[in-house]
């Protein structure tokens, strides 16, 4: 998918390391007589797009919800604007787009920890999920995951679980931007009985939801070993009428790629190309065991990934190729996978992890360099579900989908990149404030949209039960 133009101009004036010139790098003003809803003043922003970009002492200006302009704040006194916000010690970024996620899991964070993959799946996890897993699980679970990724500067999520709907009314709650997975899997559950089942709840679910601005939609067969080739070939009908991404599970593990050469004599990559599955629309979730002919199969369908580096690393799973990934033009995003498998829904984690193991794996120092992280965490998540020319980066048409870090604190001191600082040494804590379409949803670390009393008894009472379960005492 193309990315959307911008006429941000590129600097040619000398300028200090890690920094633009503002009146190279900013907009035209506004004309007369119009007004805002908000601006929001700082003294630093990274709106991705132009790429490595850094504007200093800029303001975002914001109307229905979109953003209509980037100026040097000298330059904005004058203009009519309902709210200003103030925040010359913060930094300004897009809101950041975390690629995987099975939000209600939330609820099963620390659970069954230490495990490999397939035992804590078929001994822990499914026997509880086939328990527990109900309409009020997955919203009460979605919105404790919603909750903690507002307060991480992720305001947009794309999910894979049941009942999609519950998850729907959490997101819409808290107020975030959600891709929901219209799930697939061969086994009964709670939710549906059989795949035909969940793929006609699933679209039920899109159809009934899909003037709501805030939400998009994925088919998300869960995995090659769950999903037959008859369900995935109506997957790849559906998406290709609905003109919807397919998310999926794909070269987590070694054990999954012996199944696929045993079961149908082709690794799942190659199985999945051969059943019209990997193309523009694939996002394929983990791809960590991958060979040459995986990652060339890959870039020529224009498939993208999304790189769960903790989850990988906490279940052995292994360190996904990504410098390979990008060298050959591989779309990249970045996800948390669940607070289960992770145990922390934390984006920031990732970005950073992202980059110190794409140097690690390859041997090279400059690869996955700190802006090519960032823009995983955005641009890229935003690109693999069709949202680029939405969300992702901070240009005039886009949504208002806006996080401020404070960079004072004195671990963050000196700095002399702001990008780099923000990889390898900021995190989560540094986010103070989010606006997802203009919206302020976090407000100095404080969430405007969510009763965090009542959302607070009501995990404690899924934990008193889960645990109950998980000792053998209900």
């Amino acid at each position: 998918m193309a990315l959307p133009t911008t006429d941000f101009p590129v600097p040619t004036r000398p300028h200090m390391p890690g920094t633009s010139d503002a009146a190279d790098m900013s907009r035209e003003s506004p004309g007369p007589g119009r007004s805002f809803d908000l601006a929001i003043d700082a003294g630093i922003v990274i709106p991705v797009r132009p790429a490595r970009t850094v504007l200093r002492d800029h303001t975002v200006l914001v109307r229905d919800g979109q953003i209509e302009a980037l100026l040097p704040t000298a330059a904005t006194p004058d203009l009519d604007v309902r709210e200003r916000v103030s925040l010359p010690e913060h930094l300004l970024m897009p809101g950041l787009v975390n690629l995987h996620t099975h939000a209600a899991m939330a609820l099963m964070r620390g659970l069954s920890d230490d495990l490999p993959l397939m035992r804590w799946l078929q001994e822990h996890i499914w026997p509880a999920e086939a328990k527990f897993v109900s309409d009020p699980f997955v919203e009460t679970g979605t919105r404790l995951a919603c909750a903690e990724m507002l307060r991480g500067g992720i305001t947009c999520f794309n999910d894979m679980y049941f009942f999609p709907e519950a998850a729907a009314r959490a997101a819409l709650q808290a107020g975030m931007r959600a891709s929901l997975g219209m799930i697939a899997i061969e086994f009964p559950t709670a939710y549906a009985t059989d795949a035909q089942d969940y793929l006609a709840r699933g679209i039920a679910t899109r159809d009934a939801l899909r003037s709501e601005p805030l939400l998009s939609f994925c088919f998300a067969p869960h995995a090659p070993y769950t999903v037959s080739d008859d369900t995935f070939a109506r997957i790849r009908t559906y998406a290709q009428q609905l003109d919807t991404p397919v998310h999926v599970h794909l070269h987590e593990t070694p054990q999954e790629i012996a199944d696929s050469l045993a079961a149908f004599g082709v690794r799942p990559i190659e199985r999945l190309d051969r059943l019209g599955l990997i193309g523009a629309e694939t996002i394929a979730v983990h791809a960590v065991h991958l060979d040459e002919q995986d990652i060339e199969t890959l870039a020529r369908r224009g498939a993208h990934v999304a790189h769960c580096p903790s989850s990988n690393l906490k279940l052995a799973s292994g360190f996904a190729p990504i410098a390979r990934l990008a060298a050959t033009g591989v779309n990249v995003g970045l996800g948390t996978d669940s607070a289960a498998s992770n145990n922390r829904l934390d984006l920031f984690s990732e970005l950073r992890l992202a980059s110190l193991l794409g140097k690690a794996v390859s041997s090279s120092a400059d690869a996955i360099p700190a802006f090519d992280a960032i823009e995983m965490a955005t641009l890229g998540g935003a690109r693999a579900l069709g949202l680029d020319g939405r969300i992702g980066s901070l240009e005039q048409g886009k949504a208002a989908d806006i996080i401020a870090l404070d960079m004072s604190a004195i671990e963050l001191q000196p700095c002399y990149d702001p990008v780099s600082q923000l990889v390898y040494v900021a995190g989560r804590e540094q986010v103070t404030d989010a606006w997802v379409a203009g919206r302020r949803c976090l407000h100095d670390r404080r969430l405007t949209t969510m009763d965090m009393a009542a959302l607070s008894l009501e995990v404690a009472e899924w934990r008193h039960r889960l645990a109950a379960h998980a000792d053998g005492r209900g």
